[in-house]
């Protein structure tokens, strides 16, 4: 057998014996319209129809009951499902219902280190964002606290300030040490309840209300 077949033949064997990649462990956490959010080995992440996402897994369709993901290629259907990282030692599931307000928007009276404020929950945001005045307002003192970033808007780069909030409530819903960002300016001109705060909740859009519950 000359070289240039035995190394095609052991080729052939490499390819047989390799074991084919294993598909990622994925559960559905949240549900939205065009949205979900998608536990994959373990680590939470936000899907968005037409965007590809992380381990080969890519939501091809949501809705407020079922989510339809692409596997390495292969579609699945997922209905709404528990995490195992749960414990279940709380007597009772806190739960906050939210109307969908004005401009299909959902807006929930909360609180940011015991000081009230006004939320929108927008799943687009990756942190628990507000402008300077927010901050100034929540007694904040981000320049001292946080740490100088920039952040890419709509007008440019602007001066960010990335900080750890320590405790957030909404409804009988409180976390503690959520990161937020401070943005120099007028904007956001609404506090943002994004995605640090989101993340640890599920969520079910049921059309004219979001149902968030804590998990334990």
């Amino acid at each position: 057998m000359n070289i240039a077949n035995r190394c095609a033949l052991i080729f052939s064997m490499l390819w047989i014996i390799t074991p084919a990649l294993a598909d990622p462990s994925v559960r559905v956490v949240g549900l939205f319209a065009g949205a979900a959010v998608v536990t994959i080995d373990g680590q939470r992440h936000m899907l968005r129809v037409g965007k590809p996402g992380p381990q080969g897994v890519e939501l091809l369709s949501a809705n407020s009951n079922t989510a339809r993901l692409a596997i390495n290629g292969a579609p699945r259907d997922f209905s709404l499902q528990t995490d195992y990282s749960e414990s279940h030692t709380e007597p009772e599931q806190q739960r906050v219902v939210v109307p969908r307000g004005q401009g299909g928007h959902f807006r929930i009276q909360g609180s940011i280190n015991g000081h009230g404020v006004p939320f929108l929950i927008d799943t687009g945001a990756t942190t628990v964002a507000m402008n300077s005045g927010h901050a100034r307002r929540l007694g904040i003192d981000y320049k001292v606290t946080g740490t100088r970033v920039g952040v890419t808007t709509a007008s440019g780069i602007t001066a960010g300030y990335r900080v750890r909030l320590e405790r957030i409530k909404v409804g009988e819903i409180e976390l503690q040490n959520i990161e937020g960002m401070v943005l120099e300016g007028g904007h956001p001109t609404e506090v943002l309840l994004g995605m640090s705060f989101l993340s640890r909740l599920r969520m079910i859009d049921e059309g004219n209300t979001l149902v968030m519950e804590r998990r334990y």
